[in-house]
């Protein structure tokens, strides 16, 4: 998962400094994060991605992520989470 994630976040970076002014500077954060899907969940994790940017400007990243993690019972420690 390692070598895919490294990948795909060097490519589009690349990609997407050549997408126009003020895009220079992008970079992924550091960390990453992944989880499995069960296929019944496919349509509504779709669905959950075409609306996410609708979705994130009433709920931030971060309060979502947080209640991910509690609600499927996954230890974290803050300090290592974030950027």
């Amino acid at each position: 998962m390692a070598e895919a994630v490294e990948e795909i976040k060097t490519s589009s970076s690349r990609w997407i400094k050549t997408q126009g002014r003020g895009l220079g500077g992008f970079h992924w954060q550091n960390g990453y994060g992944g989880f499995s899907v069960s296929p019944g969940e496919l349509d509504g994790l779709v669905q959950y991605i075409e609306q996410q940017e609708t979705h994130h400007r009433a709920t931030s990243f971060q309060e979502e992520c947080r209640r991910f993690l509690q609600r499927y019972e996954v230890e974290y420690d803050e300090r290592y989470v974030w950027d």
